[in-house]
């Protein structure tokens, strides 16, 4: 069985699906960062390989409309902070912008993607 070890990311573009799904207080501060320390590792592999990362996560259940107590540009600070470089963002996660940012990322930098659940496509399995 292959591990991220067993990967080559130099030069290459990382989608990883990350459970920051983490409790906010009323000022969209992060109160428990378990859940985000749990994904820096393979952040950072992807990043000390020659990579760059496109993160993808949920926030909440917003039930499919944009909402901006479940926006993920509140842990964009934080994040940074944790992985040590800043973390671009987008406030989609589908559409020309996301492509033209993602296609536009350079080794060793990492964007977020805003919320998957702004779209009821995720809840429901949508495979497009």
């Amino acid at each position: 069985m292959k591990t991220l070890n067993d990967f080559d990311f130099n030069n290459k573009k990382a989608l990883i699906r990350v459970d920051f799904n983490v409790p906010l207080n009323e000022h969209y501060e992060i109160t428990d960062f378990t859940r985000i320390d749990a994904a820096i590792p393979t952040i950072n592999r992807v990043l000390e390989t020659g990579g760059s990362v496109i993160l993808m996560s949920h926030l909440g259940r917003p039930k499919g409309e944009v909402q901006e107590k479940f926006s993920l540009k509140h842990i964009v600070n934080d994040l940074s902070k944790k992985i040590g470089t800043e973390v671009r963002f987008v406030s989609d996660s589908v559409g020309e912008e996301v492509i033209k940012v993602t296609e536009s990322l350079n080794n060793g930098e990492v964007l977020l993607l805003e919320n998957l659940r702004f779209y009821n496509e995720e809840t429901q399995g949508d495979p497009s």
